[in-house]
């Protein structure tokens, strides 16, 4: 696995590249954000890690230009432990969000976690499913149900003739379950299971973040299509 780290303290970098030697990672070490950008408009990667206090250019405004264009797994590091700190880097498309100091191994299992939810992971079992398994004309497998079809292949949702193509990993992730079962009502706790999986580390707070990001991209001015069920949990507008 390819891996970038943007981190300007050399110790903290040290320490990292002794635990991910033994992980058998490919790894480049910058330590300020230009070179961390230089480095991204280069190489593909398949795994980033950003400090939020670069300098030159800070990781939170790195994160959010990267997510622009890349679908890369992003975990953001900082001494930054409050709140609506780590909801911003949410918000702005980091996978996830670790506080210094912190544990190599803790890092490493984060990192796995978000790695596992990029790949196409089982739907819950209970409830009514929409068609899955079906393909379109160039034999993308996708997944349709009424005016929505998502491509797994492209990873986009398409939603009455109208394609969206700017939804962040976890974000495609929720709009197909969704779908999938889109009879459904996921509470909080099950989403984060399903898609975040049981080792994360992270809380409720997280699902509300996503939810509202995928709401403003997926939902038409007079349709939410994903809307809460008070006291329960969202589901997708029939």
């Amino acid at each position: 696995m390819k891996l970038l780290i943007a981190e300007d303290d050399r110790s903290v970098c040290e320490m990292l590249q002794l635990f991910f030697q033994k992980e058998q990672y490919e790894m480049t070490f910058v330590h300020d954000g230009l070179s961390a950008q230089e480095q991204v408009e280069r190489r593909t990667w398949d795994f980033i890690i950003l400090d939020w206090m670069l300098p030159g250019k800070d990781g939170i405004t790195l994160c959010k230009e990267i997510r622009r264009r890349f679908d890369t797994p992003i975990i953001l590091l900082t001494a930054r432990d409050q709140e609506q700190d780590r909801i911003l880097g949410l918000e702005l498309g980091a996978d996830d969000y670790v506080t210094k100091p912190f544990s190599p191994m803790e890092l490493i299992a984060r990192m796995k976690a978000v790695l596992r939810r990029y790949q196409r992971g089982n739907a819950p079992d209970g409830g009514e499913a929409a068609d899955a398994g079906a393909t379109d004309d160039s034999g993308d497998e996708v997944l349709k149900y009424k005016q929505i079809i998502v491509n797994f292949s492209a990873r986009t949702v398409t939603i009455s003739g109208r394609t969206i193509t700017n939804l962040t990993p976890k974000e495609f992730e929720l709009m197909s379950l969704f779908v999938r079962y889109p009879k459904r009502v996921f509470t909080r706790e099950q989403l984060l299971e399903s898609i975040w999986g049981y080792d994360y580390f992270g809380e409720e707070r997280t699902v509300d973040v996503h939810i509202k990001r995928l709401r403003n991209k997926v939902s038409a001015p007079d349709h939410p299509l994903v809307v809460t069920v008070w006291g329960v949990g969202y589901k997708l507008e029939e």
